[in-house]
């Protein structure tokens, strides 16, 4: 049960689509698709270990900067404020850990293997756990299934009105917004940590010990230092970016105007782009979500750096006009209401409007 955002059920006709840089004055060419298209992407899929070296220490720098401030600042707010920056950061730290899972930047470097393992571990994303549910995530991106390997689940309304009342009360459970309020206990730690545990303890061993870093973490936190530490150094950066992430994730493959093909029509090249959003942020928030917002390009080839994304978008133009989402209250609220895919609609619906 890990983790995708667009408008309330917005017709198709007034669907949004992005179109970050129009081409003025250049000649009709056929647009590219399936391997096609994959490979025009491939002149991005590089890494500049410069360039990813830099993102990575200046972004643990920036992390270790504000949990410092606020552990140590005098001043309340201040300490509220770099709470807040840290959760950020947290969420950019992420991105680059996600990137590395995915062999995108600095593939092979043991220093930065060990720097990922002990991000992986305040942000209870184990190395193999996540590496496993992840990949298994993109292989299968937009196909219809009961399980939360790697993803939410995702049903028809006629495998819904099929479904057992216990499928039916886990299916509400995983796709429920307290789900992704609570991520940091719902997806981090049962769905990424225990079930994998639990299932191969030898292979996910790295998971036991996520999980003891917070078990153990966290009181000592509260018993040496007191609530302010435990709220500012804990609950508020590391719950939170777990509680944005696990929405981030929600939003790219939930979202109005998504595409979801059949089962004898499913490939990978089409089913990337059509059931993955383009978030549209502004240059800061793409700043600390390392441009995963991008996320049909990344679907499309998770071999492209996170810096490279942006690039890839503006020069390929198959890539240009994807189904936009946003952040605002609107859009947050209609994604997290959809909740089935409509064969005979072709579209995501809410329980209520499939009558069930």
């Amino acid at each position: 049960m890990q983790m995708a955002v667009s408008s309330p059920a917005t017709p198709h006709s007034e669907v949004r689509r992005a179109d970050p840089c129009p081409s003025v004055g250049a000649p009709a060419a056929p647009l590219r698709t399936g391997r096609e298209l994959l490979r025009a992407t491939e002149r991005y899929a590089f890494d500049s270990r410069g360039r990813s070296w830099m993102h990575l220490s200046t972004t643990v720098s920036l992390l270790v900067g504000a949990l410092v401030a606020a552990g140590a600042a005098p001043w309340w707010p201040v300490q509220l404020a770099a709470s807040i920056l840290a959760t950020l950061v947290f969420v950019r730290a992420f991105i680059l850990f996600h990137d590395f899972m995915h062999g995108a930047i600095l593939k092979g470097s043991k220093v930065a293997e060990g720097i990922f393992f002990v991000l992986g571990m305040i942000l209870m994303t184990p190395p193999n756990a996540w590496r496993y549910g992840h990949n298994y995530h993109h292989k299968h991106v937009g196909k219809r299934s009961e399980t939360s390997t790697g993803s939410f689940p995702l049903l028809t309304t006629e495998m819904w009105r099929k479904a057992s009342k216990g499928d039916r009360l886990f299916y509400r459970v995983a796709r429920h917004p307290l789900t992704m309020l609570f991520a940091i206990l719902t997806v981090f730690a049962y769905s990424i940590c225990f079930t994998n545990l639990k299932n191969d303890p030898r292979k996910y061993w790295d998971s036991a010990a996520a999980l003891l870093c917070h078990l153990i973490g966290a009181p000592l936190l509260a018993i040496y230092g007191g609530f302010e530490p435990l709220l500012f150094l804990y609950l508020i950066p590391v719950v939170s970016a777990g509680m944005i992430g696990a929405y981030l994730f929600y939003s790219q493959h939930n979202f109005v105007g998504m595409q979801v093909p059949d089962e004898d029509d499913w490939d990978y090249h089409s089913a990337s782009v059509a059931t993955s959003s383009y978030l549209e942020t502004g240059p800061v928030l793409r700043f600390f979500t390392g441009n995963i917002g991008f996320h049909h390009v990344h679907h499309l080839n998770a071999q492209i750096p996170f810096y490279r994304l942006p690039q890839a978008m503006a020069e390929l133009p198959e890539l240009q006009h994807p189904i936009r989402t946003t952040l605002r209250p609107r859009d947050v609220i209609g994604n997290l209401r959809l909740k089935l895919w409509d064969e005979s609609r072709r579209e995501m619906v809410t329980f209520r409007d499939a009558a069930i």
